[in-house]
Parts: C-alpha cells; sequence; structure tokens
C-alpha cells in the first residue's frame, strides 16, 4: 500500500481541534472523509496520523499528516483531488508526496514549529477575529524576551502544562523562542515562535500567556524563571486563547516535499 505524506492549512474556527470525535467535526474527520471518495481502504474506515493533534480553534499552516492508499497517485493529482472534495471545508492540502513505509507523520518527526499571533490595540478586530488574540494596550517586547530566555534549553515545564497533559513526562527541551514586534494601522502585532522536537499540551498557550504578563508589566521577566522552577501549574500565568495559534511547520531527517 503506497503511503503518502500530506502538508495540511487549515482554519481552526469550525473544528473541536484535529483529532475525529464522536459527535464533533474536526479536521482529521474532514480529510479521512476526503480520502473516502478516493480510496475504497478509507471508504471502509482506515485513519490517517498527524505530527500534532491541534486543540479547538487552533490554526495550520503546516500539518503534517500521512495515509496509507490502495491505489498508487500522482503527488499533484492527489492533492489536486483532495481539495476538491475537501470543499467548502476552511482545509487545504498544500502538498502530497509519496514516502517511504516506515515514514510517520509524528514518530519521524524532528522538530515541530508554533506561532502565535498577538495584536494590541484598542479598535476591535474586524479581519484579524478568529485568528489572532487581542489585548488593549503595547506590550514590551524586550521585557518579554527577557523572561522568555528563561525557558530556552531543557527543563521540568511542569508549570506550563496542562493538567489534562498524557505526556509521560513533563521534560523538554525547547529550542527557541524568538518575538517579533510589528507595527500594524492603529496598533502593534507582536509574532511569538516556538520551535522544539514535541511540546506538552497547552504548553504555547501556557507561555505566551506568561509572556504576555510581563509585557503589560504585571510581571518581572525574573518571576518566569521563578513559575518555571517552582514546576508548580499554579504558579502559571493565564494561558491564552488558542484562537493565535498555528501550527507552522514540522521537521523530519529528510523532507518528504521537497520537489
Amino acid at each position: 500500500m503506497p503511503r503518502f505524506a500530506l502538508k495540511i492549512e487549515y482554519d481552526g474556527r469550525p473544528f473541536a481541534g484535529w483529532q475525529a470525535q464522536a459527535d464533533q467535526p474536526s479536521v482529521q474527520q474532514a480529510v479521512e472523509e476526503a480520502l473516502a471518495r478516493l480510496d475504497p481502504g478509507f471508504a471502509n474506515g482506515a485513519r490517517i496520523a498527524a505530527a500534532g493533534r491541534t486543540d479547538a480553534g487552533v490554526h495550520a499552516t503546516g500539518q503534517v499528516a500521512h495515509a496509507d492508499l490502495q491505489r498508487d497517485w500522482d503527488g499533484f493529482r492527489l492533492s489536486e483531488a483532495l481539495n476538491f472534495h475537501l470543499k467548502p471545508a476552511p482545509v487545504a492540502i498544500l502538498q502530497a508526496a509519496p514516502v517511504a513505509d516506515d515514514f510517520h507523520a509524528r514518530f519521524s518527526a524532528l522538530e515541530r514549529r508554533y506561532l502565535f499571533r498577538l495584536v494590541a490595540r484598542r479598535a476591535p478586530l474586524t479581519h484579524g477575529r478568529g485568528r489572532v488574540w487581542q489585548v488593549q494596550n503595547p506590550l514590551d517586547a524586550r521585557k518579554m524576551r527577557a523572561a522568555a530566555a528563561f525557558l530556552i534549553g531543557q527543563h521540568d515545564f511542569t508549570t506550563f502544562r496542562s493538567s489534562i497533559c498524557q505526556a509521560k513526562s513533563p521534560v523538554k527541551t525547547l529550542d527557541e523562542i524568538t518575538i517579533e514586534e510589528i507595527a500594524i494601522p492603529h496598533g502593534r502585532e507582536y509574532r511569538f515562535s516556538l520551535r522544539a522536537r514535541s511540546f506538552l499540551h497547552n504548553q504555547v498557550r501556557s507561555i505566551v500567556g506568561t509572556l504576555e504578563r510581563v509585557g503589560a508589566g504585571g510581571w518581572q521577566p525574573e518571576r518566569v524563571r521563578e513559575a518555571l522552577q517552582a514546576c508548580d501549574r499554579a504558579a502559571c500565568g493565564p494561558v491564552c486563547p488558542p484562537q493565535g495559534l498555528y501550527l507552522t511547520g514540522v521537521g523530519y531527517p529528510e523532507d518528504p516535499f521537497t520537489e
């Protein structure tokens, strides 16, 4: 059975998350239903596997999944056919590529990259509504960068872990956090980019929510170090809402989508 990697983009607003659920719409369900129109295996209940299970309201510009099909396809024709059957759902297959039988979208991944978009402006959002987190007052990006530096490297991230997280260990290595500040009409946008091999449940949203408290002046940067060292969920700042979060990419030993 030929295996294909799928690079997937989606607007998470209409979905209860990536993972298929019995009574709520999911991105996984949308893709599998499109595959069922093309492949008898999926018509009979075959499943796809993804690099990460994004939560309700979270978006993606570079999610990766793999699917085992019963017939071979040209990658371009497969993506075109899937996009036709995905309409009108806000889900797009950016690329489909054949991969080796031992490729696994989740277990072969070496890193995952997330972006969180935060907009500070007084007027309500119109075009960005549901795609960014909005606060009213500008933030101090310099202080947020100083606080973020305490989180780089290998740490016990219990403080920044959801109470329902199913990971076996709270120890993770955070390879990078960058914070970009962009002037926009009547406000500022702050883009938090995070990179790691894997993340705990709600880790990114917990980190960004805590850094926002630093940027707003409620916390000093050193308090983030103290919160991390506490290894206590109660020491975390607020968990920010999901709509500003994007899974932007997944890294593998060899890029399956290289032309």
